[in-house]
């Protein structure tokens, strides 16, 4: 179970104040406050940027805060604690969350590029393959969609994540570890793959595609989705338009989230255009999206990666008003 401290250690002080007070807050009061953790990419990001989700509950007397997340496995831990009350994550995440009995429910689906995903090694590096990783050192984020890519990778190549060094570093600390050749190869995901891919260091190895499906989520805290479904449904809504209005104007969008995110306008572009990217198809947990993911519980628990077994139907909202 996540403990407070935990969750207070993945904030500044700056956001403690804005993140923490309302946790804990009962069914019976009216919503005031909308607590939402982002990640630098995707529709949420550009509904931040937007405004569209305080525009969409101004009449309500509901403000909106945001708390800002380099990867899904800390947002989690604050989501599951009752610091924030939505976010996006990849696969992985909520299996490690619900494993661990965080209060979360999947409240949402969309689904990227595969493309969007890659091991990346130096242009110098003698690895060729992805045989090759065997006894080098591969940072990825544990628990996040790169750990699953990652696995799955070395399984095409007869190897499990017993036969690297697994460094458990996130984008930012791995950015730097892999700048100064402290690693031999980094999986990671868009904006941080399409920006390292960039540098004239930098050689794609392989990508996600053919390997690793690409399925995000929307998770929302437990109480909340108990006491709030009709909110989350409005939630999704706005999110769907946010996305479908910003996949039919890229070069607008492009422009929008290279001033959120501060990513350059030509690399989020790339993240953008990816084969099979689109931001347009926000909904509820599809049966498609819930078998995916049961099927990732079930090969994580067989490689001994989570602890128990899982039904992650248990913690997939209805996707109805409450």
């Amino acid at each position: 179970m996540f403990t407070r401290r935990q969750t207070l250690s993945l904030f500044g002080t700056a956001a403690l104040a804005a993140a923490l007070p309302g946790t804990g807050r009962a069914a019976s009061e009216p919503l005031k406050q909308l607590r939402f953790g982002w990640q630098k990419n995707g529709v949420l990001a550009l509904a931040k940027g937007t405004g569209a989700l305080e525009k969409r509950f101004a009449d309500r007397g509901i403000s909106i805060t945001w708390a800002e997340f380099s990867s899904g496995p800390p947002l989690l831990e604050a989501l599951g604690a009752g610091a924030v009350d939505f976010g996006p994550t990849g696969d992985v995440p909520p299996l490690f969350a619900q494993a661990a009995g965080g209060n979360l429910r999947y409240a949402g689906t969309y689904k990227g590029s595969a493309a969007g995903s890659a091991i990346l090694v130096h242009t110098d590096s003698p690895i060729q393959s992805i045989g090759d990783l065997k006894g080098k050192r591969v940072a990825f984020k544990r628990g996040s969609s790169a750990h699953n890519f990652t696995v799955k990778a070395l399984r095409t190549a007869g190897l499990g994540i017993t036969d690297i060094e697994a460094a458990d570093l996130s984008p930012s600390d791995a950015a730097a570890a892999f700048a100064s050749k402290q690693i031999d190869a980094w999986a990671i995901w868009d904006p941080y793959y399409a920006v390292a891919e960039k540098t004239p260091q930098t050689r794609v190895l392989t990508t996600a595609e053919g390997i690793a499906e690409s399925w995000s989520y929307f998770l929302s805290n437990g109480d909340f989705t108990a006491a709030h479904g009709d909110v989350l449904l409005e939630i999704l809504d706005e999110l769907a338009k946010v996305g479908a209005a910003a996949q039919n104007d890229l070069d607008g969008t492009v422009a929008a989230l290279s001033k959120i995110t501060g990513v350059p306008e030509d690399i989020q572009r790339v993240v953008l255009t990816r084969k099979g990217f689109t931001l347009a198809a926000v909904s509820t947990v599809a049966p498609e999206a819930a078998a995916y993911q049961q099927a990732l519980a079930d090969e994580f628990y067989t490689l001994q990666i989570i602890p128990k077994k899982l039904t992650v139907g248990d913690i997939i909202w209805n996707g109805r008003a409450s």
